[in-house]
């Protein structure tokens, strides 16, 4: 059973990931745990999860106008050590993972590349249109974290708790941001098995700048009233999903997984007039794909 529960933690970091497309994507990186569970922490062995999803999602962060985007994705294990590929983030651990129910302690790399706003014709609104393109943001850096089986439920359950950081090396908004994230899994049977997580995002004071201020010319340009936004606590976010095995179990096969986050905008980045006015605090994300575990 342990091994099924791995893999449905696989699925589960792999959709919640999955959740930001590749490539012109202008919404914000929804959280996600920054490695899957993967049954090579529990058999020792190799494995390789592969999927894609339709993402509903909205246009920029904080916007309140959504579109329909593809997003695929890859989850593994090689000698212990998990890896994360999905849309605009990848990491993996260099702590290799240990078999049973065990204490899991995690850390590594992480890498985000940050679409915000760096394509108009993908933003309806055309007052954030007038504020202009944002450059594409490299976001790199690390995260720790330490995870538990058999927590509440039964065994068989996870529950894990995460810390990175991640600074842009582009130039865009030259800033870092904390991210706290709590996740826990459950399976229900050796089919389906159920995820729910709560994080929070701490910008710096560059991020509003290129993201949320509105300058005195882009005021005249948009319409919007000039705003200077401070860095702190720039969101925080819960979310839940599912996953089903369509084909055999949750080990090997094709499975179906559909899920939802909730963002929540705040302090100053809430305030600001490109969600206060022409957006809003808070944003839906829907996800629905399919993944095959080799």
């Amino acid at each position: 059973m342990s091994i099924r529960v791995a893999l449905a933690g696989g699925l589960a970091a792999f959709m919640l990931a999955a959740a930001v497309p590749a490539a012109a994507q202008d919404a914000a990186t929804p959280p996600a745990p920054e490695t899957p569970a993967d049954p090579a922490a529990s058999i020792g062995g190799d494995s390789l999860t592969i999927g894609g999803a339709a993402v509903y999602l909205s246009d920029y962060e904080g916007s309140n106008d959504y579109r329909v985007v593809p997003a695929p994705g890859a989850i593994g294990s090689y000698k212990g050590f998990s890896f994360l590929i999905a849309g605009n983030r990848a990491s993996v651990d260099l702590i290799p993972n240990k078999p049973g129910p065990v204490w899991d302690i995690q850390a590594g790399p992480i890498g985000v590349v940050n679409f915000n706003r760096n394509a108009i014709e993908n933003i309806s609104d055309r007052r954030v249109r007038a504020l202009g393109e944002r450059g594409t943001a490299i976001e790199l850096g690390g995260y720790v974290g330490i995870g538990k089986t058999g927590v509440i439920t039964s065994p068989y359950d996870k529950l894990s708790v995460s810390l990175s950081y991640r600074h842009d090396v582009s130039g865009v908004h030259d800033s870092g941001i904390w991210q706290p994230t709590i996740n826990y899994l459950t399976p229900l049977s050796r089919k389906t098995a159920v995820a729910l997580f709560v994080s929070a995002e701490h910008a710096g004071r560059g991020y509003g700048r290129a993201y949320f201020d509105v300058s005195s010319a882009g005021s005249v340009a948009s319409g919007l009233p000039v705003f200077t936004t401070r860095g702190g606590w720039k969101n925080w976010n819960a979310g839940a999903l599912a996953t089903y095995s369509i084909t055999g179990d949750l080990l090997k096969g094709f499975k179906i997984v559909a899920g939802g986050t909730y963002r929540k905008m705040l302090n100053d980045f809430g305030d600001s007039p490109v969600v206060s006015i022409a957006g809003s605090r808070g944003q839906w994300l829907g996800a629905v794909g399919l993944a095959y575990t080799f």
